[in-house]
């Protein structure tokens, strides 16, 4: 498509892009379509006026999701046989004596639970970034140590981010890393709907000797606004067997191992 194809079905077609993904960067946009980025620009700009996207530095997003978060207690529900068999496969890979980063999110809750359950495992120091995080692994002590990172509260999702968050992260080398996120993409990475968590994500994944993905099917091949890195920064990637074949394929290509869960 090119810059003398019908604004209309041009701006259509961006429109759909952009509901499907989440967030639609302009320069991607820009190669896809085969026009130029002043064009895709005019596009977002009569979508926006129109009311249907909302503008961010770098392309775009829905305007029906606002900024795509849903509370915790929302979400709790949602693919909910995934996260719990996604907890269980993530949990098996920790060891005792090990140290572990364990992020926010309901699928780290399923983490979380699934940790506790293991009652093969002891000597584990957990720290973390979500209250609700840290309330479910209470039920393990004195098995575990767990800490909680500091920060400024999130009533959204229970979470603590910065100030605080990143420097006390800086201070630790972790064993293993727990990263939930909204968007995994071959392409575009790992990337989140909330900037001041993903912040924190990125921190955790570079305190990590082993940096984790916890992500069911509903987040492959979707970018949100907020990187938290490439593909590469991460180690594996654990989610449900619900996961579609062609993006697990490209995944793998691009050097992540991906780990399969049963419901």
């Amino acid at each position: 498509m090119d810059d003398a194809a019908p604004a209309l079905a041009r701006r259509d077609r961006v429109l759909r892009m952009i509901t499907e993904r989440g967030f639609l960067r302009v320069t991607d946009a820009a190669l896809e379509l085969g026009v130029s980025g002043v064009t895709v620009r005019s596009d977002l700009a009569a979508l926006e006026a129109a009311g249907s996207v909302i503008r961010v530095h770098g392309g775009a997003m829905p305007r029906s999701q606002g900024l795509g978060e849903q509370s915790f207690e929302a979400s709790l529900e949602e693919h909910a046989a995934a996260k719990r068999a996604i907890g269980r496969r993530a949990a098996g890979l920790v060891q005792r004596g090990q140290s572990v980063l364990l992020d926010v999110g309901t699928t780290a809750l399923a983490v979380a639970h699934a940790l506790v359950e293991r009652r093969d495992l002891d000597d584990v120091l957990v720290v973390t970034n979500g209250l609700t995080i840290a309330l479910a692994l209470e039920a393990a002590m004195p098995r575990f140590t767990v800490v909680v990172t500091g920060g400024t509260l999130r009533p959204l999702q229970h979470s603590l981010v910065n100030p605080f968050a990143s420097p006390f992260l800086e201070t630790l080398r972790a064993d293993l890393a727990f990263i939930g996120c909204n968007g995994v993409d071959p392409d575009r990475g790992v990337t989140n709907v909330n900037l001041p968590e993903a912040e924190v994500k990125r921190r955790m994944v570079l305190s990590a000797e082993r940096p984790i993905l916890v992500a069911d099917a509903s987040k492959l091949g979707r970018a949100r606004l907020g990187s938290v890195g490439p593909i590469s920064d991460f180690d594996t990637l654990v989610t449900a067997s619900d996961a579609p074949p062609e993006i697990v394929t490209r995944l793998r290509l691009a050097g992540l191992s991906v780990v399969l869960a049963d419901d």
